[in-house]
């Protein structure tokens, strides 16, 4: 980027790339304080991390990205230790894992 930004979009980056410039990137959009809307596929749990909120379109949760899998244990749904938080959260959140919501007493 040359000069400043008010806002970055950034749609499927990670194409062709593997986890270390993807994270390095990302990295370096950080220091701009600039917001920044990014879509990634599967990015890697270091990537992952450095993301403070999430959506697609309809708001499934809201809040740091840190609380995401309490939020979905508090739904009942939990992460197996062979699968890595941003897949979990993404098959979650895009419908592969089927859950329905049921309000707790």
């Amino acid at each position: 980027m040359i000069g400043a930004t008010k806002i970055v979009f950034m749609d499927e980056i990670s194409t062709g790339l593997d986890s270390s410039p993807i994270y390095q990137i990302v990295t370096c959009l950080l220091r701009t304080n600039a917001p920044v809307l990014i879509s990634l596929l599967q990015p890697a749990p270091e990537t992952f991390d450095l993301f403070d909120e999430m959506a697609e379109g309809k708001i499934v949760y809201h809040g740091p990205h840190v609380h995401a899998l309490q939020f979905c244990e508090d739904c009942g749904l939990k992460c197996t230790k062979r699968k890595g938080a941003a897949e979990f959260v993404q098959e979650v959140y895009t419908g592969f894992i089927s859950f329905n919501l049921q309000q707790k007493p």
